[in-house]
């Protein structure tokens, strides 16, 4: 048993569902329609849990659809998806500061519904008006763990993990004018923030925001 299937060109980890919980995770930049396919029939043929590919075009989506049917494509959130989970119990809010940050927060929800965790959406509140923030304080309390999304400096998560008490998962994008430097700005401000315990992932990773709930909701479990 090598846990891994030679394609020649791929070699998929068919064992990290046993070891982590879910199957590998396909990126999609850089890989032909027809390379994704083989991953994902793979993945599917060793495991029984749900089968992702991140950040997929349109026109790929509809090549790989055609190869491997009864996926579903979520083309905002650019994720492809085979067997989704069923809902479990641990819930997770992901809260985006402005609108600009809508597509990095929908693969963020996309990658958590998708893999069994209960979503709650909620957008544009940033703390430039930082009253439609604390309007949906106890949305935000109730969630297992929050998932913060913001551009520009980065404020927000600080903000929200001084308000509550579950863990906070921080995604920094890149949206912002010239001296946000495409994220990093962000990024260096929540890795910076006074909030103590903020877990902070690479910028615009909606996808590994949604994977750091997982492992947090497996502790639960």
């Amino acid at each position: 048993m090598t846990g891994f299937r030679d394609l020649d060109w791929a070699r998929p980890d068919t064992d990290r569902e046993a070891r982590l919980g879910l199957p590998e995770v396909v990126y999609g930049p850089g890989k032909e329609p027809a390379q994704i396919a083989g991953v994902v029939i793979s993945l599917l043929d060793a495991n029984t849990g749900p089968v992702l590919v991140t950040r997929v075009e349109p026109e790929v989506a509809e090549a790989v659809l055609a190869a491997v049917p009864g996926g579903v494509h979520d083309p905002r959130a650019r994720l492809l998806h085979w067997r989704a989970a069923p809902p479990g119990t641990f819930t997770v809010a992901v809260v985006a500061a402005g609108t600009s940050d809508g597509p990095v927060a929908a693969e963020a929800a996309a990658v958590a519904g998708a893999i069994g965790l209960v979503v709650d959406a909620i957008h544009d509140v940033g703390v430039a008006g930082i009253h439609r923030l604390l309007a949906v304080r106890e949305r935000i309390a109730a969630a297992d763990a929050v998932i913060c999304i913001a551009g520009m400096e980065g404020a927000m998560p600080s903000v929200v993990a001084g308000l509550v008490g579950s863990p906070v998962i921080a995604v920094p994008t890149s949206v912002g004018y010239g001296a946000t430097f495409e994220g990093v700005t962000a990024l260096l401000a929540m890795l910076s923030s006074c909030a103590a315990g903020i877990t902070v992932v690479n910028i615009d990773s909606g996808f590994g925001a949604a994977m750091a709930a997982h492992r947090i909701a497996r502790t639960r479990s």
